[in-house]
């Protein structure tokens, strides 16, 4: 079969707070009907080279609907071209990453099927496990808003600091409480794990464990994918408000989430370090609520 993988290049105009559209891109009355040959799906991802999605696109296919995968090169083009009915659905991000983009452009896309969540590991050159490192020892967390939050919720969960009201998906280092175990500080996602010689663990980005030659398996804790908190982290199928019941459309979830040559290309991709998830789309609707709510308080 030939891919019909088409590449989209940067729009140097692009601005997602001027986009508040909401093209429904179904088309007239007379267009064929959503998955045919005549108007196949058009699913937009970044990294459209990894392997898994030929498979997924043959699996699509095999089950009698014409899908076309249309590769962005930055993350911040498919939820523009989803909304403007470019796309019809797009796979890339997590729900907090759709709630910032739903917030600051006005917009209401929603998930509709998990794929996995990627676990961010707590890494230490000296220590076994979190409970080895001594009081008062400092540990490093990310300085990006995203990840520092999701890493101090791990070392939350590790037992080496406590959170304001219980920490969540916009926790700071100012809401690390008096009487924690370890100090944290912060740096660039990218220069964690070079501070690992000189502090007593740090939350290093998967990014950023092959060079410094380590591997998810050498984490000594990481965020537990079951945990309610962790739910801003799951990665999704998204697509327009109108869409979120479509068969065709939730038919494509079923078929990433149940094709085991699909997964195992992804888990290939990602180095072992995918954890898959089912997530109900109610659940993952109401996660990215409580998410955009957070970000407008």
């Amino acid at each position: 079969m030939s891919r019909t993988t088409r590449l989209i290049a940067p729009l140097a105009a692009l601005s997602l707070l001027a986009l508040a559209g909401c093209a429904s891109g179904s088309g007239g009355a007379a267009e064929a009907e959503l998955g045919s040959e005549g108007n196949p799906v058009r699913l937009g991802v970044v990294g459209a080279s990894d392997p898994y999605w030929e498979t997924y696109e043959e699996a699509v296919e095999a089950e009698g609907i014409s899908l076309e995968i249309e590769d962005f090169t930055e993350y911040t083009q498919p939820n523009p071209a989803l909304s403007e009915g470019e796309l019809d659905i797009n796979q890339f991000q997590h729900i907090q990453y759709l709630a910032d983009y739903n917030v600051s452009a006005g917009d209401d896309l929603q998930p509709i099927g998990a794929t996995a969540i990627y676990p961010l590991g707590l890494y230490s050159d000296k220590y076994e496990t979190p409970e080895d490192i001594p009081d008062g020892e400092t540990v490093v967390v990310p300085n990006d808003t995203v990840n520092q939050a999701r890493g101090l919720l791990v070392l939350q969960a590790a037992g080496l600091i406590e959170l304001k009201d219980g920490g969540s998906s916009f926790s700071t280092l100012e809401d690390v409480l008096d009487g924690s175990r370890v100090k944290v500080d912060a740096a660039d996602a990218a220069l964690t794990v070079t501070s690992l010689p000189d502090v007593a663990a740090a939350i290093v980005n998967n990014d950023f464990l092959g060079n410094a030659g380590l591997t998810a398996e050498d984490a000594i804790a990481a965020d537990d994918p079951s945990d309610p908190t962790a739910a801003p982290y799951i990665n999704i199928f998204a697509v327009r408000k109108a869409d979120v019941d479509s068969e065709v459309l939730n038919k494509l979830v079923e078929i990433y989430q149940s094709n085991q040559d699909v997964l195992d290309g992804v888990q290939e991709t990602a180095g072992g370090t995918a954890v898959f998830a089912t997530t109900p789309a109610a659940d993952l609707q109401a996660a990215l609520t409580d998410v955009e709510d957070g970000i407008q308080k």
